[in-house]
């Protein structure tokens, strides 16, 4: 079947408000991110330890509203209200952090901005799938990956640009502008164009008619397990990457690290447009698994490369592998979630479920890079991830396609 092509003024407005959506939330969903790490050793010079501890309390909150959130985005129909609440919650949490400096407080605020940054993933997924149908869900998602990304990169242009004329704690009032056009944003997607059955997973029928089956039956899915498995291992491997890189450089060029970081998180963007676009338009043609192992492949390259050498510049090449890798990645497990879902009414609890495992990955991994970097140096932390990278991929081979299986057959 062929993707439905957008043909009314609804449909248009719809997909022109999901584009702006997630290229304005881009600097939102994922709160300061590497920001944090940087502001908190350069500003308040904390230990890297105390850094790692901090962002996985917060990761660990965070990760254990994923499943509610996608509960909450099955079962309520103002979504796009509750997407724009969440995007102001997280940038006021954020804006706290100039003001203190205590490592309770630095805490709480973090995983304040945890738990309703927990909300924004599933909902851009949830208003996606309500406006395209799981036809053309593919497509739809490759698509929001890139504007996501292009949003990424314009982010991360000004962050770098304005942090080296008035200092890092820039990074927070940018994230506000942001935010407010996001809001703009999910206001001009209308509220008619959202089918709410389709947005939980369920087939485009009247509520009532059929009833979403239990979710408790979607643990009995193998592919399910594994899928959320590797990625638990993928993101214990990839999320320590990019702040321990931003530590390396505020340790060799400090008035820089949030310039220097900038370009590393544009490098990686600028690779994840395309390859998110060419998740979108050919996850239907080439199936879900060999774009799968293509991303986790890069993965284990990546994390034994940076070992190699210092120089800002052979740490910006190397983070453009991130784009492939990431690109890929976050295009590809809301698709292959979908096609496991699909018929159930459970779209978004499964993909928050998904998301809490591989959620725990990226929970832990600043705190253990973290202690390594204190016990062995940041050249171990790398390797150390690089080994529970080749994990990752060994675990992902496993992973049959989901393309075109009916629900039924699962097992």
């Amino acid at each position: 079947m062929t993707a439905r092509v957008p043909h009314s003024p609804f449909d248009q407005r719809a997909e022109h408000g999901l584009d702006g959506l997630n290229f304005f939330l881009a600097d939102v969903r994922d709160g300061l991110g590497p920001y944090l790490a940087i502001y908190l050793l350069s500003v308040h010079h904390w230990q890297p330890a105390s850094i790692g501890v901090v962002m996985t309390v917060a990761a660990i909150v965070g990760l254990l509203a994923q499943t509610p959130a996608g509960a909450l985005m099955d079962r309520i129909h103002a979504k796009r209200l509750t997407l724009a609440i969440a995007a102001i919650l997280v940038t006021a949490s954020c804006l706290l952090l100039p003001w203190t400096q205590g490592f309770a407080v630095v805490a709480s605020t973090q995983a304040l901005s945890a738990v309703a940054a927990s909300v924004i993933a599933p909902a851009i997924a949830a208003i996606s799938l309500g406006v395209s149908g799981p036809r053309a869900f593919a497509r739809r998602m490759g698509r929001n990956e890139t504007f996501n990304h292009a949003g990424n990169v314009v982010a991360a242009l000004l962050a770098g640009g304005l942090a080296y004329l008035w200092g890092p704690t820039v990074v927070f009032y940018l994230m506000a502008v942001m935010t407010l056009a996001s809001v703009v944003a999910a206001c001009s997607i209308p509220a008619a164009a959202i089918n709410d059955a389709q947005a939980r997973g369920s087939a485009a029928e009247p509520e009532g008619v059929a009833p979403p089956s239990p979710g408790r039956l979607l643990l009995h899915d193998r592919r399910l397990l594994l899928l959320a498995a590797c990625s638990c291992l993928f993101h214990l491997a990839n999320a320590a990457m990019l702040p321990l890189v931003g530590q390396k450089l505020s340790l060799s060029s400090p008035a820089l690290a949030t310039t220097l970081t900038a370009g590393c998180i544009v490098a990686a963007q600028l690779v994840m447009i395309p390859a998110a676009w060419l998740v979108g338009t050919r996850a239907d043609q080439w199936g879900r698994r060999p774009l799968l192992l293509a991303g986790f492949l890069i993965l284990p390259i990546r994390a034994a490369l940076y070992p190699l050498s210092d120089a800002p510049a052979w740490l910006l090449g190397v983070q453009l592998l991130d784009g492939i890798g990431a690109g890929i990645f976050g295009a590809l497990i809301p698709i292959m979630v979908s096609d496991l879902s699909e018929g159930t009414g459970r779209f978004n609890v499964t993909l928050g479920a998904v998301s809490t495992v591989f959620g725990v990955g990226g929970a832990l991994s600043p705190a253990l890079a973290g202690f390594i970097v204190q016990r062995a140096g940041y050249d171990a932390a790398f390797l150390t991830l690089a080994v529970i990278a080749t994990a990752a991929l060994l675990l992902a081979w496993r992973v049959p396609e989901t393309r075109g299986v009916p629900a039924t057959t699962r097992t």
